[in-house]
């Protein structure tokens, strides 16, 4: 994708009243030249630009330096980023640093209230959604855009045969956004591991830039079984938690209550649905949320919103279809498994 000489917007939908919003996209006349550039030429440099250490690096002098921020100190930079400190956990007063504010914890049970619906699916973090599917003759079909299947779940063939033609979400977070994941299913853990990759940006630019960025990102794994005693019913999910620029590490902090007694996430641990799992250290990142086929119908709002018209999507300019996110709240729903009565409209 080459710079032009406008800057081009990029929006979304507020799902809460549906509004069209513009997103502030941080840095990004810095990495509309970055991605710009004819790395053709010099692809070690566009690897070292992505590597887990600059990453790491950039991440320390943006949130751990006193820089940058301190001209409007911690009010102006709170204020830029529009966070509401009332719905955190600690005082503000405590709250005393650009990382601190990053990985801040939240009352959700509050102000991220769930239903007490078995059957729903819930988003595992704040963000902005994209829903899809790899099966060709659906009309959500997106295979190829933002990943590669085998690629994106380390060419492992028992799990690339389970989620074949199954559908996905796509969870964008900005930095501005609590960066605590949550469970979206109840189940059993039946695998977790991590594939090492690069640190490519999430900016919806260098994603339509770089192809099937996400499978090519560090990133941990876990494959969650809901066909268990409480658990959702919809099959095995899959969920990837991908690492980005100024990412350094994503914890694995399971916790039954609160933030209390975190653990980590191993295989034969059973996940609550809606409890805090993983913490992105700091910076912006996705969440990837995978289904088997025929097992859960997508929210009828996520679905209408993404062919919406009238909707500047850089998406939609550079995939040459209509890609529009919603902007939902952790622990919210986000589908329905099928098969259970009221089970709603099949995502295809």
């Amino acid at each position: 994708m080459r710079a032009t000489g406008r800057l081009q917007l990029h929006q979304y939908i507020e799902r809460g009243s549906g509004s069209i919003r513009t997103e502030r996209l941080y840095g990004d006349p810095l990495l509309r030249r970055l991605y710009a550039a004819p790395w053709e030429h010099a692809p070690w440099l566009l690897h070292t630009l992505t590597s887990a250490r600059m990453s790491q690096l950039l991440g320390f002098i943006l949130y751990d330096l006193p820089v940058g921020h301190r001209a409007g100190g911690m009010g102006g930079f709170i204020r830029a980023l529009d966070i509401d400190l009332r719905e955190c956990l600690e005082p503000a007063d405590q709250l005393d640093s650009p990382r601190k504010l990053f990985e801040r914890k939240l009352r959700y049970a509050e102000v991220r209230p769930m239903a007490d619906d078995p059957g729903t699916v819930v988003s595992p973090c704040d963000a902005r959604v994209l829903v899809g599917s790899l099966a060709a003759e659906s009309t959500l079909f997106l295979k190829g855009k933002f990943f590669e299947l085998d690629e994106l779940l380390g060419w492992q063939r028992a799990w690339r045969e389970a989620f074949q033609d199954g559908c996905f979400a796509i969870f964008r977070l900005t930095p501005d956004k609590y960066h605590y994941n949550h469970a979206p299913v109840s189940g059993i853990v039946r695998e977790r591991y991590e594939i090492a990759g690069c640190y490519h940006s999430c900016n919806p630019g260098p994603v339509v830039a770089v192809v099937t960025p996400y499978s090519k990102n560090a990133r941990v794994l876990t494959i969650i079984d809901t066909d268990v005693l409480d658990g959702t019913g919809i099959g095995l999910v899959a969920m990837i938690e991908i690492a980005a620029l100024m990412i350094g590490r994503i914890e694995q902090c399971y916790s039954d209550t609160g933030y209390d007694d975190p653990r980590p996430v191993d295989k034969g641990l059973f996940l609550r649905k809606g409890q805090p799992k993983s913490l992105y250290r700091p910076g912006s990142s996705t969440t990837v949320l995978l289904f088997q086929p025929d097992r859960i119908a997508f929210c009828e709002d996520l679905l209408r919103n993404r062919f919406r018209p009238g909707v500047e999507s850089r998406f939609s300019s550079g995939f040459g279809r209509p890609l529009v996110e919603t902007d939902l709240a952790v622990r919210s729903p986000i589908a329905r498994n099928l098969r259970q009565p009221g089970g709603g409209v099949h995502a295809r």
